[in-house]
């Protein structure tokens, strides 16, 4: 290959990749995100959480701060330069638990808003296409779901699955009570999409259906579906977090945020051990915080009437 053609090449792979960076930049979208103070706060939350879980999944030891560390580190010892969120019941470091406890709440909570964002997805696209009976068996169905409490139906559910699958049986739970959510969000994103003409056309052409909902209805359904994600995924933090406080999620000794918050308040906060229910409890909050704050922001970036429709 010629030096001129190398440099034909390589300056048009330069001018692509400027071209998406520009284009990325000069999204509306984006602009108006990025200016959104709060939205930015949400994302530096968000982004320091992530770290912190990472961090703790490749450098702290689990099985060391599970166990017992009594005989070597002091028994309730208040935060101090050695202990900077003190130490429990069993003299573990709360540091390393309340960190690794990022990692639980991200792996759980992205697991949980994907299959519940993915089943109710398919069924509110596959109800608003098809409707007629396959709507009304689908949305009647979802609609018994959402008479019930979150918290209390996931409680019902959950106690279902069997005791040794842990945070999974929570996860699990939660999916199912979620669903809905998604289903009834997509659907009515759907069913505006589906009116266009360029859908008759399409199927006048001879498309298939999976190919129609595929590649040209989901698509156009991706704004309420972030946006619903985004929100969601505070709330399966806490709502995961909830169901370990009640006993119904992570084992004994797991560094849950929601089974620390129980210990603390059953064994510490009554007897003046404050800390124990504290710090967890401070970054559980601090991360629902910032997923609402981004969820906020990507909804009024993409559509402030949005407001409404995912409410």
């Amino acid at each position: 290959m010629s030096t001129d053609t190398k440099t034909t090449t390589q300056t048009t792979v330069d001018a692509n990749q400027r071209s998406l960076i520009d284009r990325f930049t000069a999204s509306p979208f984006v602009s108006r995100l990025l200016s959104n103070r709060l939205a930015l706060a949400g994302i530096a939350i968000i982004v320091a959480m992530v770290l912190i879980a990472i961090y703790a999944r490749l450098f702290v030891d689990l099985e060391v701060i599970t166990q017992s560390q009594l005989g070597t580190n002091p028994n309730r010892a208040a935060p101090s330069l050695e202990f900077p969120f003190g130490t429990d019941g069993q003299a573990r470091d709360l540091v390393p638990r309340v960190a690794y406890g990022a990692w639980y709440a991200m792996l759980f909570g992205t697991v949980t808003v994907a299959a519940s964002t993915t089943l109710g997805v398919s069924l509110g696209i596959i109800a608003a296409y098809y409707s007629d009976v396959t709507d009304n068996v689908i949305m009647r169905t979802m609609d018994v779901l959402l008479a019930f409490p979150s918290l209390l139906l996931a409680l019902a559910l959950v106690a279902i699955f069997p005791d040794d699958l842990g945070l999974w049986r929570a996860v699990a739970a939660l999916t199912l009570v979620y669903t809905p959510r998604f289903a009834r969000v997509v659907r009515g994103a759907a069913l505006t999409v589906l009116e266009n003409e360029y859908i008759d056309a399409t199927v006048a052409l001879g498309a298939a259906d999976p190919r129609v909902l595929a590649r040209h209805v989901l698509p156009n359904c991706l704004a309420p579906i972030t946006v619903q994600s985004t929100l969601n995924f505070g709330l399966a933090i806490i709502d995961l977090a909830a169901l370990s406080f009640l006993g119904f999620g992570a084992e004994a000794g797991t560094p849950s945020w929601g089974l620390m918050l129980s210990n603390g308040v059953s064994q510490g906060l009554l007897t003046g051990v404050w800390w124990w229910s504290f710090f967890p409890g401070f970054f559980l909050a601090l991360t629902v915080l910032g997923f609402n704050l981004l969820g906020d922001g990507m909804r009024d970036a993409l559509d402030p009437r949005m407001r409404e429709a995912v409410d």
